[in-house]
């Protein structure tokens, strides 16, 4: 079910935004090698407790974990552990949040360590750009086929490949809510009319290489086939009338992390 927000539902939304913004910083700053993903998923339900909000991943279809955090060729889904960060490592967390009844998704890439590499860096200089377009779509009187194809296109032209498994979709009453937002194969005009008062969650997930995953054991944990860098972006974004509000972001800019 698609549900329209209220003001008051939206003002919530972004206070609650901003806070996971800053929570998402604050552990990019924090994320060293030596660390595990284990204590940098502790850390942030300190950081969660301080703002008296939940971190809404965990216990989510059993979910064992209070974020996703994902390293190198895990896409999504990785299950926080006591694996050790290494120099090098790129981390994806995707933190969702909520409180007083509202649900924000929201989702960064990193490198841990130092400087990223030359690939490192253009993946996730074109994961953030694809999510960017996407987001300037995110209007009345456009389509989910025009995000959609926003972000695969730029993707695609860039040399890498839109993971086809997973999608974004609708978020605010509820962790996952209509319609769904895929990444790819909607053309423009067509999809799910957007509205205003809609809020999003739009989240590329973009390979180096091919864009298969199989997912591991444990049933979550979602890797490259072919062992290929992967980068994951996201925001919570409200559908105006005029411009897109990202409320998962400190700035009133659109630019992401």
């Amino acid at each position: 079910m698609i549900f329209i927000k209220t003001p008051e539902e939206t003002k919530k939304m972004r206070v609650l935004g901003s806070e996971a913004f800053n929570i998402l910083s604050s552990l990019k700053k924090s994320s060293k090698p030596g660390m595990t993903t284990r204590q940098i998923d502790e850390l942030a339900v300190i950081e969660a407790d301080k703002i008296g909000a939940n971190l809404s991943s965990f216990g989510y279809y059993d979910f064992p974990g209070h974020l996703c955090i994902s390293l190198n060729e895990t896409v999504i889904h990785g299950i926080p552990d006591d694996r050790k960060l290494k120099k090098g490592d790129m981390v994806s967390i995707d933190m969702l949040l909520d409180r007083d009844g509202v649900f924000v998704d929201t989702a960064i890439t990193f490198v841990v360590g130092g400087a990223p590499n030359k690939l490192q860096k253009k993946l996730m200089n074109v994961t953030r750009e694809a999510l960017n377009l996407g987001i300037s779509n995110a209007v009345v009187g456009k389509c989910v086929g025009d995000i959609s194809t926003a972000i695969q296109t730029h993707v695609e032209k860039n040399g890498f490949s839109v993971i086809k498994d997973f999608v974004g979709h609708g978020v605010g009453r509820h962790i996952h809510e209509d319609p769904q937002i895929p990444n790819f194969g909607i053309k423009p005009g067509l999809g799910y009319p957007l509205k205003k008062g809609m809020t999003i969650a739009i989240e590329p997930m973009v390979s180096a290489g091919d864009w298969q995953v199989e997912v591991l054991a444990d049933g979550w944990t979602a890797n490259m086939v072919d062992g290929s860098l992967s980068a994951h972006f996201e925001h919570t974004v409200l559908v105006t009338d005029k411009e897109p509000v990202i409320l998962t972001n400190k700035q009133k800019s659109m630019e992401v992390m």
